[in-house]
């Protein structure tokens, strides 16, 4: 078992914006109240001049990881490769390990890399990638963990880690956020319970964890000590059962005008979603985080609604819940999450319902989707999309919420 981590290495053409802002900015220095020295200023306009600043191009590291797909398959079936993310995915040698490697006098161990060696000059010379593997004999929790802790770290950019290596290495991981599965979150829920190391996680009452933090708490004891049942043959199936969105706001959001613009905006291209999906439905969440500046704790809230996919509906619930809950302040991220969902031939209708309205309205949703289907989420908007706060135009240039390509990533 090996997982791959992707570099892409991939701005050659965007050199020219080397010297971008080499020169320091004592205003901007002055407002972060930032004690300005000689030295400081030397320090700032020489790492300028050494700095490259790269628009992200979504769309060009989909082109490369779907090649690097390609490549894998020259060693396994599709079955047995996983795409994880975008620059990382698993692949399962069980079944080649032994055709590509022959060799009766090499273990396991180093007939995995061998052939880890292999995939990584394919994928060099055909991509122009460098390419880190974490590898594994055990599971692909460890190959992971490989990855990620010491693989990155070798000359070989490889690292293979086994059930041996448990005490030694996983153990020895200092900080657990650096360990799968454990954000800066749950470390605190695990330092409240007076675990402070992955080796005391492993060492853990697993029915303390239980009753603590659930199913995942059992499921961290298992990893601490190395074992995981996952497989790359059956991936997981989040059972999660809704749709979402969230943005970090490229500035402060100061004015409660633009932010309603925003939370609209994500209303409706869920609703799309939820539409094209054929669903309906009776939860709505939102999500709101403060700027640092504020000091404030994040605003999380939801509520019950009757089953819909009317964006309209759907807008006027999300600003409902935003106005209950929000009051002032600077904002920097929005979230918009729709769940508990229905079919959409499911619906509730009362007495005091329009039927005509409703049919009316549900035509003209139609209407302006398939339009935008053929030509384009931006075909139709509404005038405040020109508005100064509005992100809507912005975020039809992105790829799973990053950057397409092109100088829209440096605005």
């Amino acid at each position: 078992m090996c997982t791959l981590k992707k570099l892409y290495n991939l701005y050659s053409s965007f050199t020219h914006y080397r010297n971008y802002r080499a020169k320091f900015s004592y205003y901007n220095a002055k407002r972060q109240g930032i004690e300005i020295t000689s030295e400081y200023v030397q320090f700032v306009e020489e790492w300028a001049k050494v700095t490259f600043i790269v628009p992200p191009r979504m769309s060009l590291y989909i082109e490369k990881n779907l090649e690097i797909q390609r490549i894998l398959q020259n060693y396994g079936s599709p079955e047995d490769i996983l795409p994880y993310s975008i620059d990382e995915g698993f692949i399962d040698l069980t079944g080649s390990l032994n055709y590509f490697v022959p060799n009766k006098n090499l273990s396991r161990k180093e007939k995995l890399d061998v052939i880890s060696s292999k995939i990584q000059h394919d994928i060099f010379r055909q991509t122009g990638v460098y390419s880190t593997v974490g590898m594994s004999n055990s599971n692909p929790l460890l190959a992971k963990l490989a990855l990620d802790n010491e693989a990155k770290k070798t000359k070989t950019m490889r690292a293979n880690w086994s059930y041996e290596d448990v005490e030694t290495k996983v153990w020895g991981i200092q900080e657990m956020t650096d360990f799968w599965g454990i954000g800066s979150r749950m470390k605190k829920r695990l330092n409240a319970l007076g675990i402070m190391s992955i080796k005391e996680l492993a060492n853990s009452n697993p029915d303390v964890l239980k009753a603590h933090l659930g199913v995942n708490g059992v499921d961290l004891f298992f990893h601490a000590n190395g074992i995981d049942e996952s497989n790359v043959h059956k991936p997981y199936k989040p059972k999660s059962n809704g749709i979402g969105n969230s943005q970090v706001l490229p500035r402060d959001y100061v004015r409660q005008k633009e932010i309603e613009i925003v939370l609209s905006e994500m209303a409706e291209q869920v609703a799309v979603r939820l539409r094209k999906t054929g669903k309906k439905t009776t939860c709505i969440s939102i999500g709101v985080g403060y700027s640092r500046s504020e000091g404030k704790k994040s605003i999380h809230a939801q509520m019950k609604i009757e089953p819909t996919n009317q964006t309209e509906t759907l807008k006027n619930h999300v600003l409902a819940l935003f106005h209950k809950k929000y009051s002032s302040g600077a904002v920097r991220s929005i979230s918009v999450y729709y769940s508990q969902l229905v079919d959409e031939s499911f619906g509730l209708i009362s007495l005091f319902d329009d039927v005509e309205q409703i049919e009316k309205e549900e035509r003209l949703q139609s209407a302006i989707d398939t339009i935008r289907h053929q030509f384009g989420f931006t075909s139709l908007l509404k005038a405040n999309a020109l508005s100064e706060g509005s992100r809507v135009i912005a975020r039809s240039k992105l790829v799973g919420g990053h950057s397409a390509g092109g100088l829209d990533g440096l605005s």
